[in-house]
């Protein structure tokens, strides 16, 4: 039996209340799955291969960005799937990059599926390592094989996974081969039946050394917070919105700071003045 992640199946939880703010329900659904990508990867084809007619089109909550969003069903455990704003990267550049940056951050999806293009891999692999940098529960979806395969292009799959540490399934989503893999696999990572190792790039030894003094006060303020590192490397490059959130508290999910101990404020006024 298919083991239900905790986080989406109570309605007092810190998660589910970031997902009602950002318009996302989840009664009645068992698990909630993210699909990202970079534009013309086959997301869409995707994202309907899988939800059929379940499936509800609307805005993200006070943005004028369409949030598409539906569900499956496999082995009677329930599914919801959120598309994200087709992007390049998760920089927060732009409002898609922002809407998706902030979904898998504070929306804490039990799954991310990114697709990507398999005649033009190390275009997509970009937003692949920055959406490791957040979670490590990341399957890569390596759609448009048949493209692939007219071109002439060779994708070995079974290294891509190997190298990026978490599983990649080969799809071709507009005649669905492949997605009874995917989906089957998302369902498998979800359960911790097959484990992630997410490879993250070492950054030079002066950064490494600031994200580093960085990533103990970032916990001290956000205990059990699973992407500190990714944090740090945020609050370097000068990203007001993570900075904003961790000082509030909205990424520990905690009320707020007011009843933090002294420790944390040190430590906040620490993080304050590396910016």
């Amino acid at each position: 039996m298919t083991e239900i992640a905790p986080g989406h199946d109570c309605e007092t939880c810190p998660a589910h209340a970031q997902l009602e703010q950002m318009g996302v329900a989840m009664s009645g659904w068992d698990h909630l799955v993210a699909l990202a990508g970079n534009p013309n990867t086959g997301k869409s084809s995707v994202f309907n291969a899988l939800t059929g007619l379940r499936q509800h089109v609307g805005n993200w909550t006070g943005k004028t960005v369409a949030r598409a969003e539906g569900g499956y069903t496999l082995a009677g455990v329930r599914y919801k799937l959120v598309d994200l704003p087709g992007t390049y990267s998760l920089l927060s550049a732009s409002q898609d990059e922002e809407i998706a940056r902030d979904f898998l951050l504070f929306g804490r999806p039990d799954c991310t599926v990114v697709v990507v293009d398999a005649t033009a891999l190390e275009r997509n692999l970009n937003l692949v390592l920055q959406v490791l940098e957040i979670t490590d529960r990341v399957v890569v979806c390596v759609n448009l094989m048949d493209e692939a395969e007219r071109k002439g292009i060779e994708v070995d799959v079974r290294s891509l996974s190997r190298d990026l540490g978490v599983p990649a399934v080969p799809t071709v989503a507009r005649s669905g081969e492949g997605l009874g893999q995917l989906v089957q696999t998302v369902a498998d990572v979800i359960s911790g039946e097959v484990q992630t190792k997410p490879l993250r790039a070492a950054p030079p030894p002066e950064v490494q050394a600031a994200v580093d003094e960085l990533i103990p006060m970032i916990e001290s303020l956000a205990p059990g917070l699973p992407n500190a590192r990714w944090v740090a490397m945020r609050l370097l490059d000068g990203d007001h919105r993570v900075r904003q959130a961790l000082i509030s508290g909205e990424l520990a999910g905690i009320e707020g700071l007011q009843a933090a101990p002294t420790e944390d404020h040190s430590n906040l006024i620490s993080i304050q003045g590396s910016q």
